[in-house]
């Protein structure tokens, strides 16, 4: 990269160091960042509305010549207000300016202006207050609008960027090589560039839109490939063939085909010289821990050990009981390391997996500790791994001599999306539930048939079933919000008076939490009040009813990933989602929901309302924040970088061609921002 790009923003015409510090807020400190700095909207001064039809109250352009400026009037001290008449020749508008005399003088008598805001005043004498102005004879008609902090204005910004474009466009460089933007109908970086903040017109707008988020989704892709590539060491565990039949004799279920095939898919890869690198991706109820216990006991048949870390206590709790179930009956020795496990019992267990005694352990964080040491780890197990950093995914890795990496998410991804985000693994999808499985019927109500809901529930309770109300909040501080605390006391004195209720959320004690799980599992609880702890990994087959209040708060994903937790058996089970909010968009997500149980379409669809933003929350999946590509609506670009990215690294994998050293540079830039392994 051209050195002129890497200047600090001191190094533009006009801006200082207080200036560059209120840039920097921003994440803008180079010429670079700066040029990369994409608006994130646009005004388009292309639709005008003649004054004589503008609405009131509404938003619009006009397009005006000023033919009276009035005197200043001084309304009271420390507030002027400034007013001129305008024309269009439809009708006259009056523009109203408050404590701006600079504004004010912008304005020139006979001058033609574009002005956007909002008409106010009555049909006959209209006004516009405060507009946004712009010059008639201007020559971009699309006008960036940038996301500000304090102390930054759009114009500031248009103005510096315009400057930084004049002083430096000699020196934008061009990262991709002739053939691949030819091939693929892409416009230069400079063109790109210069058109993405000042487009000339809707054409040149789309042409630099489609090559900026090309780029940005081919150096991902790209570095997820380099990523891969240089963490591919050879690993100390080279298994060797075992025999699988005891443990499918074993279970006390036929596997589906897909988990058939990605239990095969993790056994073949534990047997090559690098390790493996595998996620498993399944919706709800699709049997991912089958193929965590498949593949442990191919590990034990080799005299490996395996780990399987968990994000909560509750989850590692669970994973254990079940890989014990399945293994321990084959002669597998599993143990469980949590948190809440007494000074002693931690020392014994720790013990244990150091000299061997364990082949399988189930733990959360206390895993990685330095004090936790293994025999020979050839398998590390993650579950649901976007809820751990970095560091500590990493850290249960380096105990092993690079042992073999299965991922397990129960998070449904579209799969060209997983592509992405997951790059630098290799995917298996279970895309069938287990045979037996009943399908959960949905329901979306608002709260005047809550009664009727509660009749709902009772009547599976009287069958001997168990069943979940879950609430967005733990304390009651917002009137419209309900609250478990306050829900549960409700419940317990009214409708549900005669049932055994329990209270479950996240500012309980490890150990409280754990005994109220263990209460509801053994049925001493009949219906459990909780937030969305209950989100993953909570398994009670004879749980065939939910109710979710405020269902409108959650994201589609989350509201799937919550009815999960019943139709776990093979009773008939059911979920009623409540809201009281009946907006368009509320109705049209509830109605997806009640329509499907398929995770996939429904992540589909909640990609497509939600964004990525609010899709993902606060947790990307380890991917650095996209400054223009958008999942939702650039997924034929994504494809087309996948498909180029695919071109260029089989060509060369480690970018090391003098064609693709913009790219490299690229690719360089962003590791240094961040990116690291998942």
């Amino acid at each position: 990269m051209n050195s002129e790009l890497e200047k600090p923003m001191t190094s533009l015409k006009g801006i200082g160091q207080r200036r560059a510090e209120v840039y920097e807020k921003v994440g803008v400190k180079t010429v670079y960042d700066l040029l990369c700095y994409y608006p994130r909207d646009y005004l388009d001064l292309t639709v005008t509305t003649p004054v004589s039809d503008a609405q009131l109250n509404e938003q619009c352009v006009i397009k005006v010549s000023i033919v009276k400026k009035l005197p200043e009037a001084r309304i009271r001290k420390g507030l002027s207000v400034f007013k001129a008449v305008a024309t269009d020749g439809t009708a006259d508008v009056t523009i109203v300016i408050y404590n701006s005399s600079y504004a004010f003088a912008q304005l020139q008598l006979d001058n033609e202006y574009y002005m956007i805001g909002k008409i106010t005043g009555t049909f006959i004498r209209k006004e516009i207050n405060s507009p946004l102005v712009f010059p008639g004879n201007t020559a971009e008609k699309l006008q960036p609008v940038y996301r500000l902090t304090e102390g930054l204005t759009q114009h500031m910004l248009r103005q510096t960027i315009r400057g930084a474009l004049a002083q430096c466009r000699q020196f934008i460089f061009e990262p991709l090589p002739q053939q691949i933007r030819r091939e693929n109908e892409l416009c230069a970086e400079e063109y790109a560039i210069n058109n993405i903040h000042f487009p000339k017109d809707s054409h040149g707008f789309e042409l630099a839109k489609k090559r900026l988020v090309f780029d940005e989704l081919l150096v991902l892709q790209l570095a997820m490939s380099v990523m891969r590539r240089r963490s591919r060491e050879y690993t100390g565990y080279r298994l060797k063939p075992a025999d699988m039949q005891p443990f499918y004799d074993s279970l006390p279920f036929e596997l589906t085909n897909c988990q058939k095939r990605a239990a095969l898919e993790c056994i073949e890869d534990m047997q090559k010289q690098f390790p493996m690198n595998r996620l498993v991706q399944g919706d709800v109820g699709s049997g991912k821990t089958a193929i965590a216990a498949a593949a442990a006991y191919f590990v034990f048949k080799n005299g490996c050990q395996c780990a399987l870390m968990a994000p909560t206590e509750v989850l590692a709790a669970q994973h254990y009981e079940t890989l014990k179930g399945f293994l321990e009956p084959l002669g597998v020795k599993t143990a469980l390391l949590t948190g809440a496990l007494s000074l002693k019992d931690k020392q014994n267990v720790r013990q244990g997996i150091e000299n061997g005694e364990y082949d399988v352990v189930v733990g959360t964080h206390a895993l990685v500790q330095q004090s936790t040491a293994f025999k020979n780890l050839a398998l590390v197990i993650t579950d649901e791994q976007h809820r751990f950093g970095v560091k500590q995914r990493a850290a249960l890795a380096q105990k092993g001599s690079c042992p073999h990496k299965l991922v397990m998410s129960a998070t449904p991804i579209p799969r060209t999306l997983a592509m992405m985000i997951y790059g630098d693994l290799d995917i298996s999808v279970l895309d069938e539930l287990p045979k037996g499985r009943q399908p959960i019927n949905t329901y979306a109500v608002t709260g005047k048939l809550r009664e009727r809901a509660y009749n709902y529930v009772i009547k599976h309770l009287e069958q001997g079933r168990q069943g979940y109300v879950v609430c967005p909040m733990i304390d009651e501080s917002d009137a419209e919000l309900k609250d478990v605390k306050t829900y549960t006391e409700t419940l317990k004195k009214g409708a549900l008076r005669d049932y055994r209720i329990g209270l479950l959320h996240g500012r309980l004690a490890s150990e409280k939490k754990e005994k109220i799980m263990a209460d509801f599992k053994a049925h001493k609880i009949d219906l459990l009040v909780s937030t969305t702890v209950v989100e993953v990994g909570v398994d009670v087959p004879n749980a065939t009813i939910m109710v979710i209040e405020n269902a409108d708060r959650f994201g589609l994903s989350q509201l799937h990933q919550l009815r999960g937790r019943v139709g776990r058996g093979q009773y008939k089970s059911d979920c009623v989602l409540i809201t009281d909010n009946v907006n368009e968009t509320t109705k049209k997500r509830l109605k997806i929901l009640s329509s499907t149980t398929d995770g996939f379409a429904i992540s589909e669809e909640d990609l497509k309302l939600r964004g990525p933003g609010d899709f993902f929350g606060d947790r990307q999946h380890g991917l650095p924040k996209l400054k223009i590509a958008d999942m939702s609506q650039d997924m034929g670009v994504l494809r087309l970088a996948q498909k180029v990215s695919k071109q260029i690294t089989d060509d060369d994998p480690l970018l090391e061609k003098p064609e693709n050293k913009g790219l490299k540079e690229l690719v360089e830039r962003l590791f240094a921002d961040g990116l690291t392994d998942n």
